[in-house]
């Protein structure tokens, strides 16, 4: 039946095909990819280069049509390469990390909920567009049970001078799994705007988060050992017990960001030297909310209420900044600034311990910070820097960022640098508070200081690889307390060392491919408080070729992927965090991929058996403790783009 389905679509595509090339002709090849990005021949004076997306750096690239294995690689819930990821049993749901990726350009703290983060768009996550013609992309995909995935996009430009966008992401998943439901709602828009002299430039977004998720606190004992045992009558994963069925987290947030920016000189006649001033306003707001129906004091210990539990935190950010930009052939780019944050975090109420311990309900201050950019060119070697101090206010912190990059030929590039930074750790080990006794705290913790060195090479003839070595001092974690057993914040006392070596490469050989991914990783101090797996590996074997007189593009193979066992961290609920846990070592299991993906014109269909080798071994892993990985499951979605 599956096979039969599979057949009438890309039958359908292929006919709709036929169709659209009789009445607008032939294809426009790009000219980027093995797999060529097309646009149809109506469109022939705005060709697919001319569909610009522009980053939050000012990065440019166009829209890619093409369908490649990394385009296979993306096509999930976060839309994005998850290699460094394991996912929960439902989309939606948090992922376990398994490697180390610290921030190193912020001064002040992060919110908190990390693990409600993994798809919240932050300032850097958000392109501006600049097209010839409307242009409207489509994505959609299966979940594991009843729902779906869809993320909707368009964009145009109204003149040649403005841009907007407007998106809509949306996902519902019942999930395998008693109370396990999740609910994501994602709006966001966007405007991109300059003069004819393009004297006065202007981007500006709007974004709304609605993250929602069912929590049940994994699996019961007994159940745990029906699943481990994989009994037969358990393969009905709903018939698992649960250690509860009455809570839920949301996390919301809403931001708007505007950055303009205006030439003292005229930035189409002057290509040597340029002045310009700038502004940068950001308003972000963020609350996290956590429901219980009925308290579970075996799971969480005792709480205030024995009914209607209802944990709920706010954080309130406006951030202004004044900027000045020089840029010149012989000195290179030079950005000058200076800003001031506001900040509101806290609860509605002062909470009195029973020793007479009084947590507070508000953090609240401003922060006034300078910094600055270089960029030049020097030898061949491209370099960037930029650096942030905070001068006045609550919080000190500080980061330098320095990279260079080096062109050996048109085939071999590498880039070096180092990154240094010191922030007060998230909102959350510094102030939190529950209706759950044992998650009521406020701590005056030192600043967490890190450094970094990183070397990367991208080469088309040997492999792209990248090597980091990361220093923290005063590192921060969520673990379990000993005496009590239940999640509490930590400072760990001395240095955690940690090194990562990283290569991939694709190999073509005809219409057969296989790209390779390794990874090898080891904390050399501190391994007690930060817990990796040592080795990650993903590998895929595959068959691509076009078909029907090249009117469809086919790509079907397997993905291997595998990780070695460690202690993976816990997930708390009530926190919307993961915790270390120094009990129960996972993982250390094969994960293995069937795709059958294709493409018609600007159309990406894919197809996926995922955890194929479940079907043969059984299933009794998991992504966190209590939590099971997912079973084997047929995954259908597409990705279409409109050029209208």
């Amino acid at each position: 039946m599956m096979k039969n389905n599979l057949l009438v679509v890309f039958f359908s595509l292929f006919t709709f095909h036929v169709i659209a090339q009789q009445e607008e002709g032939s294809l426009q090849p790009s000219g980027q990819s093995s797999e060529e990005t097309t646009v149809p021949d109506s469109l022939a004076k705005a060709p697919i280069q001319d569909y610009k997306i522009i980053s939050h750096e000012n990065d440019t690239t166009f829209v890619d049509t093409s369908l490649t294995i990394q385009k296979d690689y993306r096509f999930n819930y976060l839309r994005k390469d998850n290699f460094e990821l394991l996912p929960f049993n439902n989309t939606g749901q948090p992922y376990t990390k398994l490697s180390y990726n610290p921030e190193f350009d912020q001064i002040t703290p992060d919110f908190g909920a990390q693990a409600r983060h993994f798809h919240f768009f932050e300032v850097e996550d958000i392109s501006y567009y600049r097209v010839p013609t409307p242009l409207t992309e489509l994505y959609f995909k299966t979940v594991p049970e009843q729902g779906q995935q869809l993320d909707a996009f368009f964009t145009v430009n109204t003149s040649d001078n403005f841009n907007f966008s407007v998106a809509y992401n949306g996902v519902r998943a019942l999930g395998k799994y008693q109370h396990y439901l999740t609910s994501t709602g994602i709006f966001r828009t966007t405007a991109n705007y300059h003069t004819a002299n393009k004297k006065y430039q202007l981007r500006s977004h709007f974004i709304t988060h609605n993250l929602t998720n069912e929590e049940n606190g994994g699996l019961t004992d007994q159940a745990l050992a029906q699943y481990i045992a994989e009994e037969e009558e358990f393969e009905d994963r709903s018939l698992l017990d649960v250690r509860f069925e009455n809570a839920e987290n949301t996390l919301h947030g809403k931001r708007f960001y505007l950055e303009h920016e205006y030439f003292l000189t005229n930035p189409l006649t002057d290509s040597l030297n340029s002045l310009s001033v700038g502004h940068v306003f950001n308003y972000n707001y963020k609350k996290y909310t956590y429901n219980q129906a009925q308290a579970v004091p075996d799971v969480f210990g005792e709480s205030f209420e024995s009914s209607g539990l209802k944990d709920q935190v706010r954080l309130e950010e406006v951030y202004n900044e004044a900027n000045v930009t020089f840029k010149n052939n012989i000195l290179g780019k030079l950005v000058a600034k200076a800003g001031y944050e506001h900040f509101n975090y806290g609860y509605n109420s002062v909470y009195v311990l029973e020793n007479d311990q009084v947590i507070t309900n508000k953090l609240t201050g401003g922060v006034v910070s300078i910094g600055g950019e270089y960029q030049k060119n020097i030898g061949g070697f491209n370099l960037d820097a930029e650096a942030s101090l905070n001068l006045a206010g609550e919080f000190s912190g500080n980061y330098l960022k320095a990279t260079a990059s080096y062109a050996l030929d048109e085939d071999n590039q590498i880039e070096f640098g180092l990154n240094q930074s010191s922030k007060v750790p998230n909102y959350n080990f510094l102030l939190y508070q529950s209706d759950y006794l044992n998650y009521n705290w406020q701590n005056n913790y030192d600043n967490v200081n890190s450094q970094n060195l990183h070397f990367r090479l991208d080469s088309e003839k040997l492999f792209d690889a990248e090597f980091n070595l990361t220093q923290i001092q005063n590192y921060t974690f969520f673990g379990l307390a000993e005496e009590i057993n239940q999640v509490k914040p930590f400072q760990y006392s001395d240095q955690v060392r940690y090194y990562k070596v990283k290569a991939e490469r694709e190999f073509n050989l005809g219409v057969f491919g296989m790209h390779h991914t390794l990874m090898y990783q080891n904390v050399v101090n501190g391994a007690e408080v930060l817990k990796l797996p040592d080795f990650v590996t993903r590998n895929s074997f595959y068959y691509n070729d076009h078909w029907f007189d090249k009117a469809l593009y086919l790509q079907t193979g397997f993905t291997f992927k595998y990780f070695s066992p460690y202690e993976i961290n816990g997930y708390d609920p009530v926190l919307a965090e993961f915790y270390v846990q120094q009990e129960q070592e996972l993982g250390g299991y094969p994960i293995l991929d069937f795709f059958f993906n294709g493409k018609v014109r600007q159309t990406r269909v894919f197809f996926k058996l995922e955890n194929l080798n479940s079907l043969i071994t059984g299933n009794n892993n998991f992504a966190a403790p209590r939590y099971p990985y997912t079973d084997f499951l047929v995954r259908f979605g597409l990705v279409w783009n409109f050029f209208i």
